[in-house]
């Protein structure tokens, strides 16, 4: 199964990028990012998942000018929610539709670390919630512990807190999916890159700091719901092997539309 690693350098797409990678490298999925300004960062392959989601260090932000006139998105979607919650707090029981399998990667893409919330609680919930049984295991779940306790761990020494102690007061670190772009689709299997949009506070008093990561995402229809698994992202990755990847970059801009992604409204 192949995995491939990106490399965050903004300390918010850091941190977010951490509590997502440990999950979904160990499926085979495959994470892209880059800085605000849309700028791609070269991938590498990684050997084995505690590899390929080993925290990168932090580097140098770098700032993404918006343009000074809004370019309305050639493509918009309101895509469903899920029938239901899980005991995790994870929407699920999304419908069996392109639009109710990219809900569901967006639904799995959506974190935030903020007061006692920590990448172990957000990393759990999302392997237990959205990826398919095929790839859940005992020592799956054990690697995403303990990979996230050591992200935690890296997070608080960088907010000046002990681990284990809620962040301090207005800081917190939120992934949320701004647009996508259909690659395949069937009835029982999706594949789409997902655009998000990454933002770091370290406190009340604080900047916020902001990055975009593309991430590829595959999904199979799987007891009545649609699960991320490796065997469709790893199809996901032929699909896509030699062509261009998506620019990275804010709804509004021109790019933004050339790049083809469809941008996503608060559904009702």
């Amino acid at each position: 199964m192949g995995r491939t690693r990106g490399t965050w350098n903004t300390k918010g797409t850091w941190a977010a990028g951490v509590a997502l990678a440990a999950v979904l490298a160990l499926t085979g999925y495959a994470v892209f990012s880059g800085d605000d300004g849309g700028t791609d960062t070269p991938a590498g392959k990684g050997g084995s998942s505690a590899e390929a989601t080993a925290p990168a260090s932090p580097g140098p932000s770098a700032t993404y000018a918006p343009p000074d006139d809004w370019t309305e998105p050639n493509q918009w979607a309101a895509l469903p929610r899920g029938k239901r919650t899980d005991d995790r707090g994870s929407a699920i029981g999304f419908p069996k539709s392109t639009e109710g399998a990219v809900a569901m990667m967006v639904a799995a893409n959506t974190t935030a670390l903020e007061g006692g919330t920590s990448n172990v609680d957000e990393q759990l919930r999302i392997y237990h919630s959205y990826i398919g049984k095929a790839d859940q295991s005992s020592e799956n779940a054990e690697q995403i512990e303990l990979n996230a306790i050591q992200s935690d761990k890296a997070l608080a020494k960088q907010l000046g807190v002990n681990p284990g102690e809620p962040l301090p007061s207005g800081a917190y670190v939120r992934s949320t999916v701004v647009g996508f772009k259909v690659i395949k689709e069937s009835d029982t299997e999706v594949s789409a890159w997902l655009l998000s949009r990454v933002v770091q506070k370290d406190g009340e008093m604080e900047k916020e700091q902001g990055s975009y990561t593309r991430t590829l995402a595959g999904a199979q229809w799987e007891g009545g719901d649609w699960k991320l698994t490796g065997a469709a992202t790893e199809r996901a990755q032929q699909a896509v092997q030699g062509q261009n990847q998506p620019t990275m970059v804010a709804p509004g801009d021109p790019a933004f539309n050339r790049a083809g992604w469809t941008a996503i409204r608060e559904a009702s």
